[in-house]
């Protein structure tokens, strides 16, 4: 695997961790800006909105850019808005700092996908995506963690310094490690033509059933500390470890569908949606019970990245027509779960039907991507694509 490829990883870590470690860092910010938890949470919500407003829009103003260029430019401004929001004083500074870091994270996202499989041959681009993917189970399981121990110890402001900082020497290794010109495969076609190669109808399902399987995992994922110390019993110095739990299990799911997925994709969505639709059921059965639980937050850690690396490689292999733009889609697919997840489980929560609601909601979302799925495979059983003008499929 191309050095690139991890380099790429490593400014993932970086934004990943700025995407999630608030959650560990609003009491602080809303007693330092003298705003209400529910502001201060606004900002995670900033955070994603921009995300999935900003793939499609970022990618399609560089998507004739040199990567090298492209890359560099959006993590310059990822880090520059990092040391604004250091700085501030305000909270509207601080929130504009969040909308427009998470315009640069998804205009890099777009660009990084694209890049790292322009770097592999045809038979590696699940593993590359992998490994890209991995920088956000990292700081799952790193950042995120380490976030939360800097905000405790010197202020919040410490965790978007390190956010910066960490960004640093990825921007270094990417003059080195990063072609600086042109790429060959770079859009030969108008924007125009790339957005229509993305009206597919079975690429629109496949990215209908990424929103849906990421919407499963982060409705679960956000409401992991309730659910552990009032329904499975663990203190709250328990919670940490758990989500750690999660996030190794991340981990380990895209590293080995990254070795499995280019031979098998299919297999690997098909196996991996059904185990987690049956996994968040069991959660939500046993989760009173400390060694089920924590069984199954690893194992489900592990089954939601595995099967969401493999839809982000399913979506380039639709469109090969239209790679930037492919990525920003997929990018915004993912982030549309991240955000209507904790919204669907908070709903639950909020409805009385308790602490184990939002894990219900998750294998409901998770019954409703197998449906979307298996409509996806009656309406093209053999899942070729063509490339235009050319006589063969692209897989």
């Amino acid at each position: 695997m191309p050095f690139a490829v991890h380099v790429l990883g490593l400014a993932v870590f970086a934004q990943g961790t700025s995407e999630f470690m608030l959650s560990g860092l609003l009491s602080g910010i809303a007693g330092d800006l003298h705003v209400s938890l529910g502001a201060a949470g606004l900002l995670t919500s900033a955070f994603a909105i921009g995300m999935v407003v900003g793939a499609p829009l970022t990618a399609l103003a560089g998507r004739t850019w040199p990567r090298r260029r492209a890359l560099l430019f959006f993590l310059g401004v990822f880090v520059a808005v990092h040391v604004v929001g250091a700085l501030t004083s305000s909270y509207g500074v601080l929130l504009a700092t969040r909308v427009v870091a998470a315009l640069a994270n998804a205009g890099f996202w777009a660009v990084a996908l694209v890049t790292a499989l322009a770097m592999v041959g045809p038979h590696q681009r699940a593993r590359a995506t992998a490994v890209v993917v991995g920088g956000v189970t990292v700081a799952c399981v790193v950042g995120v963690p380490a976030g939360a121990a800097l905000g405790e110890l010197w202020g919040w402001r410490a965790a978007f310094w390190a956010v910066a900082l960490v960004s640093v020497p990825a921007a270094i290794a990417f003059l080195v490690a990063v072609p600086g010109g042109r790429p060959d495969d770079a859009p030969q076609v108008s924007a125009r033509s790339e957005l229509r190669a993305l009206a597919r109808p079975r690429l629109l399902s496949t990215l209908l059933v990424m929103a849906l399987v990421q919407g499963a995992t982060f409705c679960t994922f956000s409401y992991l500390e309730p659910l552990v110390t009032r329904v499975t019993g663990f203190g709250a110095g328990w919670v940490p470890v758990v989500l750690a739990l999660f996030g190794v299990g991340s981990f380990a799911g895209v590293t080995l569908a990254g070795r499995l997925a280019d031979a098998r994709p299919d297999a690997v969505i098909g196996l991996g949606m059904t185990a987690l639709a049956a996994g968040w059921a069991a959660l939500a059965l046993t989760a009173g019970h400390p060694v089920a639980a924590l069984a199954l937050v690893l194992l489900q850690g592990a089954l939601a990245f595995g099967t969401g690396t493999t839809l982000i490689t399913r979506v380039f292999r639709l469109a090969p027509d239209a790679p930037t733009m492919a990525g920003s889609f997929a990018t915004a697919a993912f982030n549309v779960g991240a955000a209507a997840g904790p919204w669907l489980g908070g709903l639950a929560l909020g409805a009385g039907f308790g602490f184990r609601a939002p894990v219900w909601v998750s294998a409901l979302l998770m019954c409703l991507a197998l449906v979307g799925a298996g409509a996806l495979s009656a309406s093209s059983p053999t899942g070729v694509v063509r490339r235009p003008g050319r006589g063969g499929p692209t897989e």
